[in-house]
């Protein structure tokens, strides 16, 4: 079973994907680069692998494009 991804890990690996931060409600954080829009969860805790893979299919990026930076 794959490991969760710190969520500082992926805000800063979607970041450097010239993703911006347009707006927080709670404890989730909207990102936006052009035409695609990510919600992030802000919890203290991992982002489980089923929610990271949403995460990348939402940000238009593979896996090996993640990889890169986390």
């Amino acid at each position: 079973m794959p490991r969760g991804y710190d969520t500082k890990s992926v805000l800063k690996m979607l970041l450097k994907y010239s993703f911006q931060k347009i707006s927080q409600k709670g404890s989730h954080l909207k990102l936006k680069n052009g035409r695609n829009i990510v919600i992030l969860p802000l919890h203290n805790k991992d982002i489980p692998y089923g929610t990271f893979c949403a995460i990348l299919q939402q940000a238009g990026l593979s896996h090996e494009d993640a990889e890169k930076y986390l």
